[in-house]
């Protein structure tokens, strides 16, 4: 997806098991972000920071909603583990990672993989991307704070 572009209507499932569509956010913006996996240390960092601003994204309109390749019972286990309270999908088939066009090839550790691309999409009141971030661009340790200067 480029900026321009309409998020799909149906994200994928929580955490909890519930189902994810961009039309509950209609209204709010949304930080959407990939991530490799759960219970990493660079995915702990990111979501991290995106927990710990929660407060101040949401007073600047965003709702925040994870996704990554992750089962539903590791997205439970990693927001339980870190006290995550946004929506993590599970999106185990890599329907909304590839929609997104954040799942392909990449260099992990000098060796070619097909995985997720660490990737944060900026979506507005109507759905629609605004700022797609990439993995160069993205500090995930100070990740929030790079959303909240936008």
């Amino acid at each position: 997806m480029n900026i321009g572009d309409k998020i799909p209507e149906i994200l994928g499932i929580d955490q909890f098991g519930n189902q994810i569509k961009s039309s509950d956010f209609r209204g709010r913006k949304i930080v959407l972000y990939s991530y490799p996996k759960a219970n990493t240390s660079g995915c702990t960092a990111e979501a991290c920071s995106l927990q710990s601003h929660k407060a101040e994204l949401e007073a600047k309109g965003y709702a925040i909603i994870g996704v990554s390749k992750d089962t539903q019972t590791m997205q439970l286990k990693f927001a339980q583990n870190n006290g995550l309270e946004f929506p993590l999908i599970a999106d185990t088939e890599t329907t909304l990672l590839q929609s997104l066009g954040c799942w392909g090839e990449k260099v992990a550790c000098g060796h070619k993989t097909i995985g997720t691309i660490r990737t944060t999409y900026i979506v507005n009141e109507e759905g629609v991307i605004e700022r797609i971030m990439g993995p160069k661009e993205i500090k995930t340790a100070i990740h929030a704070e790079q959303i909240l200067q936008l």
